[in-house]
């Protein structure tokens, strides 16, 4: 498929992208997609969660009541999770959350997530800009020449740009990411994509494999 290339002033600079159909009009597999979030979401997660059980209280380990003869339950110890400040029973424990997906799975939940994003007609190709210096405004007004101001966006670049990428880590709704760095959930979570020209090689060579 075809796609006009803009500049960053948001007007059609007369060429054209073509994009690739190995990687932006396959059938999306949806369980492969599903796999992929999951799997970055649980990475996600620090798992230092940790509840003190009977063993780990402070407190003493005396018999608190007789055996017999109270007309209530025996209990041994003030530590005991049936009393106010006794330990957690079967309480969290540290853990880790991650898992391994094949790179061939992956690959298929990125190409299925593009495809999904140039069906809603949600794909943009801009011509590969810099900035002079890191500013915050620079990016706005590229943004503003999209119809991407409020919108949540992601723009994907083709090397590393410092000052692109300074720029716009004050703004909730935008981000910035390199080709290589592109993922099944950053694709998804975003309205709108932004593909730099220059960074449409990249992604087509590592996807098409």
């Amino acid at each position: 498929m075809e796609v006009a290339v803009l500049d960053i002033k948001g007007k059609e600079t007369g060429r054209k992208a073509n994009l690739s159909d190995a990687v932006f009009a396959v059938e999306p597999n949806n369980h492969a997609v599903y796999l992929d979030v999951k799997q970055y979401l649980a990475n996600q997660r620090q798992g230092t969660h940790k509840a003190k059980e009977r063993a780990e209280i402070a407190g003493s380990t005396r018999k608190i009541k007789k055996q017999k003869g109270t007309g209530t339950a025996r209990a041994g110890s003030i530590k005991s999770p049936i009393f106010k400040g006794g330990g957690r029973v079967f309480g969290p424990r540290p853990r880790n959350y991650s898992f391994k997906l094949n790179k061939n799975l992956k690959r298929l939940a990125r190409k299925s997530a593009l495809s999904m994003k140039a069906n809603d007609n949600s794909i943009m190709v801009v011509e590969d800009f810099s900035f002079d210096a890191p500013k915050t405004k620079n990016f706005i007004d590229v943004l503003k020449a999209l119809g991407l101001e409020g919108k949540k966006s992601l723009i994907v670049l083709g090397d590393s740009n410092k000052n692109v990428y300074l720029s716009s880590r004050n703004l909730k709704t935008s981000e910035v990411v390199s080709s290589s760095e592109l993922s099944t959930y950053k694709i998804l979570n975003a309205n709108n994509i932004v593909f730099l020209e220059g960074s449409l090689e990249g992604i087509e060579s590592n996807l098409s494999k």
